[in-house]
């Protein structure tokens, strides 16, 4: 098992290797000058070449390339043009609030998808299954920003069930930061009121982001546990005397959910690029709304230093998912 995890460490270092290039490429064929961009409009050509010169933005496009490896590699992310404080300092503030809101939506996803699948898949072609059909496509078929729209007038608006936006009320403040989560840092502090608000303002777009990964989720479920009924073990055990739920949910389940631990990683980055358009719809504080900013202001350090660290959660998380396959079905790791 260790070697199969080294493997496919291995195997992701290049693809982040591809990826600070590529976004380094990217970032200088892109139309817009950040340096013109930082010092204003009314700014003269020489004080827009001093700033050009102090972030070193005049300087061959090979040097400017190898001193950005060279700071990704010692764990320089720069400043931002924008800010003007170190864009690790940024995100390390941010990155907790977008991590939170896609480990609950995904959550809820897979809390919901897997079972929703699974009933499915045992009542075939009945009206369990044509519901839960038609609420899939529906859910991958709807607009995420339309949604949040919507749910925000009928739940914050107009019944003033829910908050409107952001992360936690003013008053209440927030609890003494440890992990950046605020359901955990407020439970750390013993402050269930926080906690309580906090869960309230997670429900919204937790729901907004979650729906899509939820109709994916349960799709690819019932697909798999569909297969796995037609096996012959299967048809051993009803013969046996099984039950059809109880063989479903112990043994068939196991062996049909590879697909959908497969397709829980790759939503897991889905839900990062997701949460830019709910971020900016819930005022949610969160690393997407530092992309926007860092793309309307043409601050590309920050631009790279985001898409980097989304691509290595995003690589993390699948060499987790892999493992996570080899424990559900050992043949994984032996192919």
């Amino acid at each position: 098992m260790l070697a199969y995890i080294a493997r496919r460490i291995a195997l992701a270092l290049p693809a982040l290797f591809g990826l600070v290039v590529l976004t380094f490429i990217l970032s200088r064929v892109i139309p817009g000058d950040p340096a013109a961009t930082l010092a204003g409009d009314a700014a003269t050509p020489a004080q827009i070449a001093d700033i050009r010169a102090r972030y070193g933005l005049d300087r061959p496009i090979m040097e400017q390339a190898w001193v950005h490896m060279r700071q990704v590699l010692s764990g320089d992310l720069g400043n931002s043009i924008f800010s003007g404080r170190p864009v690790s300092e940024d995100i390390a503030r941010r990155l907790p609030a977008t991590l939170e809101l896609t480990f609950v939506a995904l959550l809820l996803a897979t809390c919901l998808g897997i079972p929703l699948g699974l009933l499915a898949a045992l009542n075939h072609n009945g009206p369990i299954d044509h519901l839960v059909r038609v609420l899939s496509v529906g859910g991958l078929a709807m607009a995420s920003f339309w949604l949040a729209i919507m749910l925000q007038l009928q739940f914050s608006m107009e019944w003033d069930l829910l908050p409107l936006r952001g992360r936690m009320d003013v008053p209440l403040g927030l609890p003494p930061r440890v992990t950046g989560f605020l359901l955990i840092d407020s439970l750390l502090a013993g402050r269930g009121d926080m906690f309580v608000d906090a869960a309230r303002h997670l429900v919204l777009p937790a729901v907004t982001l979650a729906l899509p990964g939820l109709a994916t989720i349960a799709r690819f479920t019932r697909s798999g546990v569909l297969e796995a009924l037609q096996k012959d073990y299967v048809l051993y055990a009803r013969a046996a005397g099984y039950g059809r739920f109880r063989l479903a949910t112990i043994y068939v389940l196991r062996n049909a959910i590879t697909v959908t631990v497969t397709q829980i990683g790759l939503l897991f980055g889905a839900l990062i690029s997701g949460a830019v358009a709910i971020e900016a719809v819930f005022d949610w504080p969160g690393l997407g709304t530092y992309a926007v900013q860092a793309i309307l202001s043409a601050d590309y350090k920050a631009l790279l230093a985001v898409t980097l660290v989304v691509g290595v959660i995003y690589a993390a998380v699948n060499v987790l998912v892999d493992v996570a396959q080899a424990l559900i079905d050992p043949r994984v790791a032996l192919q």
